[in-house]
């Protein structure tokens, strides 16, 4: 459905998405090299469980939710890709911790 406009490049970096390798380049968003692998699901909503993806790729609508490297909440859109990063949807509502609370008080 996504597809590159530039040429393809020798410049490649891998991420893990779930289990599976996914390719992209330097420079590119977490959702911008997904998108491109053709997956379009990055979350499902708290309450109905509603698949969720990328709407404004700008950050504004936060629909593009996903764990990334153990840590949920973040903007896929807004997070370039790392050689080695693990990438997951993110499944209902994520506990967002405060930084003044303790591993004890979680």
């Amino acid at each position: 459905m996504f597809k590159r406009l530039h040429p393809e490049t020798d410049d490649e970096i891998t991420f893990d998405f779930e289990g599976t390798s996914i390719s992209a380049r330097p420079g590119d968003s977490v959702a911008a090299a997904l998108l491109v692998a053709n997956i379009d699901t990055f979350r499902e909503t708290p309450v109905r469980g509603r698949p969720r993806g990328p709407f404004c790729m700008m950050g504004a609508c936060f629909d593009c939710l996903m764990v990334i490297d153990g840590e949920a909440n973040q903007q896929a859109c807004q997070i370039l890709v790392s050689d080695g990063i693990k990438v997951a949807r993110q499944l209902g509502a994520a506990k967002i911790i405060n930084d003044s609370e303790t591993d004890d008080e979680l």
